[in-house]
């Protein structure tokens, strides 16, 4: 199955060299419709007013994170079949075991490139 590359893909990092990057990397990969959030509650917001495809968060945000977005996207009826990769910097055992309870779709730890971050997407949606 071929990946629809006009969904819109939401990105989700506090840091805004972050967000560029994986904005880049989406652009590689065909992906143009990439909207961003700087954290989990303006992240919520923006889900509960578009219909995205995908959400690509990092973990450690303020004052809400990666894993309490993915956590309330779970837990609301509207939003909890939306794909969801998690990024992070660090490959603790115990975050990749809650995020995959929580029911995140992927992982990837930082840093990555465009191969992995299209094995992630592709991984996601079966292709």
């Amino acid at each position: 199955m071929a990946i629809d590359t006009a969904m819109p893909i939401l990105v989700v990092d506090d840091y805004k060299t972050m967000i560029r990057i994986i904005r880049n990397l989406l652009k590689q990969l065909g992906f143009n419709d990439v909207d961003e959030a700087t954290d989990g509650t303006e992240a919520l917001q923006k889900l509960r007013a578009k219909q995205y495809g995908l959400v690509i968060s990092d973990w450690n945000m303020e004052p809400m994170t990666g894993y309490e977005l993915l956590k309330q996207v779970r837990g609301d009826e509207r939003l909890c079949g939306m794909p969801f990769i998690m990024v992070t910097a660090e490959s603790k055992t115990e975050n990749v075991i809650a995020a995959k309870k929580a029911g995140v779709n992927n992982y990837i730890v930082k840093p990555f490139n465009a191969a992995t971050l299209k094995s992630k997407i592709d991984a996601v949606f079966g292709a």
